[in-house]
């Protein structure tokens, strides 16, 4: 199976590189609250090493989160990818995991345009496609905001066209 065409906006990267920031931010901060917390009360069911050594915690999530957030946007990226190829969109997505999504174009039922406040700050925007069945539905990610209007308003277009034949 070959990889589709085309890549979503390198603007994407710095997209997923935000979210990570703001994913870490709330981690760390929640490692920290817990250690000064647990270390600072002193509980009874807490074990006596962790009470004592709260600040293992925080450090245990900069040194097992931090790689994992940093490299994910570059995966990402490398990963990402959609084409539109005759009457079929074809994307893949995935980090850890990889997902191909084939949605025939004759089966379209609305195309959604969205972006959050990360994505207007980057001009980027998200793609959904929806079908009848979720299983055939697609979502394109860090997409730039003109590419995924004009897909959008191409795959309505030939999405109304197929259904007009078919009657």
């Amino acid at each position: 199976m070959r990889d589709p065409a085309n890549r979503v906006s390198p603007k994407a990267v710095r997209l997923w590189l935000l979210e990570s920031l703001v994913a870490f931010a709330f981690f760390l901060g929640g490692a920290l609250l817990v250690s000064q917390w647990v270390g600072g009360s002193g509980w009874a069911w807490v074990p006596e090493w962790f009470a004592r050594d709260s600040w293992l915690l925080p450090a245990a999530v900069v040194v097992l989160v931090l790689p994992f957030l940093a490299a994910e946007p570059f995966v990402r990226y490398a990963v990402h990818r959609w084409e539109l190829a005759g009457d079929v969109v074809y994307a893949r997505s995935g980090y850890l995991t990889r997902e191909w999504v084939f949605v025939p174009v004759s089966r379209i039922q609305t195309v959604d345009k969205g972006q959050g406040w990360f994505e207007r700050m980057l001009g980027v925007a998200t793609l959904e496609v929806r079908t009848a069945s979720h299983a055939g539905s697609s979502t394109i990610k860090g997409l730039d905001y003109r590419v995924a209007a004009g897909l959008a308003e191409q795959l309505a277009r030939r999405a109304e066209e197929l259904r007009d034949d078919a009657t």
